[in-house]
Formats: structure tokens, sequence, C-alpha cells
């Protein structure tokens, strides 16, 4: 049986951002640890088919992590973010950008800035990102990306994670 859990994706092309909700069937210190802990993110934070390999990652204000989408055929995507205020369990604020393998910011290709709210519903959790874009142009070049098709498939590989490690 699918349950039903609630995915918003809503572009503000005022407000240059990117809304994001989506529930999730477990408690909320389990998401949180899955958004939080590179060991749990690289099992999940890429779309199918591409995995995920963290280089590095200090999960504190100040810190960062520097991680890799992989494609099947070895291609690499790598990207950073840097994290600012973190209120365990309940939210986090971070900035993020495309990088080499390096860590080198890559600046032709726009960056944002990530506030990421957790909330109880019921039994489940909705997490709530807000992206924000310096530019329409930005946040039309994301979106042409494929960032709602990636999400949608990345927080569907979350969800199977999810089920796993509360077995």
């Amino acid at each position: 049986m699918k349950h039903l859990l609630q995915f918003d994706f809503l572009a503000d092309k005022e407000k240059n951002t990117l809304t994001i909700r989506r529930e999730f069937m477990a408690d909320r210190q389990m998401v949180w640890d899955c958004y939080t802990k590179s060991n749990l993110l690289d099992r999940w934070f890429a779309p199918k088919p591409l995995t995920t390999k963290t280089k590095s990652m200090e999960f504190r204000e100040g810190g960062h992590w520097h991680y890799a989408m992989v494609e099947p055929s070895g291609t690499e995507y790598w990207g950073w973010v840097s994290y600012h205020k973190i209120s365990p369990i309940d939210s986090y604020t971070s900035s993020d950008a495309f990088c080499n393998e390096q860590g080198e910011i890559n600046a032709s290709l726009p960056q944002a800035e990530w506030v990421v709210s957790f909330t109880d519903k019921n039994e489940n959790t909705l997490v709530e990102t807000i992206v924000s874009y310096q530019s329409l142009a930005d946040l039309e070049t994301i979106i042409e990306m494929g960032m709602e098709q990636g999400m949608m498939a990345t927080l569907e590989k979350l969800d199977e994670l999810l089920l796993t490690l509360k077995s």
C-alpha cells in the first residue's frame, strides 16, 4: 500500500525561492540524523541511479559537507555545503554551491541559502526546505536543471532508507 505523504514544490519567482515540503514516515530524530550524518546522507542524497560519496563533513556551525553525486559511469558532480546555524532536531541553515573535487566553488553556477526545518506531523516528520537564490536567472537555471524531479527521486530514496532503519 502506497502512503500519500505530503510533497510540495513551490517556486516563488518574485522572491527567487523554492519551498519544498516533504513528509516522512519516521520520527523527527531519525529524519534529522539522515540529513546530518554523512554515513546516512551517502545512502540517499542523490536521485537514482546516482550515488553519493562524502569527501569530508563536519556538521557544526561553521562546518561543511564536501560530497559528490556519482553516476554509474563514474562521472562525479561535486557540491559544497557550509553550515551556519544549527538547532538540533529543529532546523539548520546552510549555503550550497557546486564545486570541484578540491572544494573550489564554481562561481558560474547558482549558489543558494537553505533553511531546513523539521516538525512533527502526527507520528510522521515534515521537513520544510526554503532555498533562496540571488536572482531569478539562478532560480530558473536550477529549475531547468531538473531540481523538482531530482528532489522527488532523492526523497523517495530517503523513504526507502527510513524503512530499513526502522526495521
